[in-house]
């Protein structure tokens, strides 16, 4: 694939929308520890169920709109009538189980935080601090136990894919591919 700036990318990087080129250059695999954008990042990641992450990208500020910011509070508030604003809102994936899952989400991730003092202690306890650097992968051991330790809270949307994938989005995982320009080496290195 030819690249204008000349830097090679993952093969998932559509060359063609620089919102997606941005998203890989800037965000993904990057260690995440603030709670507010773990919080958004899950909740955008239950929406990719079953869909591509372009998808949900190119709604992102439709969703931000829609869901007030990912504020925690306000969206574990969110009540029957709420819940219908969203599923009529054409900006957003209409889901209706997705939308209820994010409520729910929502208070599992606010109980997490109380149970842990972050959401983000709780993510990184798994990997004791470390980023992990794999490829080609869509699941592991660690995503498997993760997703089981989500479910068992109460979690919805959180299969041990959805939970991969956003291991790699908060940067617990590094999987940027041999020929990107983001390739890590194999070592693994507390952040």
């Amino acid at each position: 694939m030819e690249w204008t700036d000349g830097k090679m990318r993952c093969f998932w990087a559509n060359p063609a929308n620089p919102r997606y080129i941005r998203y890989h250059d800037e965000e993904w695999g990057i260690p995440l520890h603030d709670d507010h954008k773990l919080f958004e990042l899950l909740i955008l990641e239950n929406f990719q169920a079953g869909l591509s992450w372009e998808c949900v990208l190119n709604k992102r500020e439709e969703f931000r709109r829609a869901f007030d910011g990912f504020d925690l509070e306000r969206v574990c508030a969110y009540d029957e009538e709420k819940l219908e604003l969203l599923r009529q809102d054409p900006g957003i994936i209409r889901n209706r189980l997705k939308i209820k899952a994010a409520v729910t989400n929502a208070a599992v991730f606010r109980r997490i935080q109380e149970e842990w003092g972050s959401f983000d202690r709780y993510l990184w306890h798994w990997t004791e601090g470390r980023v992990i650097i794999e490829t080609g992968k869509a699941s592991s051991l660690l995503s498997d136990a993760v997703s089981r330790d989500l479910k068992k809270r109460g979690m919805k949307f959180v299969g041990t894919v959805i939970v991969y994938s956003y291991l790699q989005a908060a940067g617990v995982i590094n999987s940027h591919e041999p020929e990107c320009f983001l390739h890590q080496p194999l070592i693994s290195g507390k952040i």
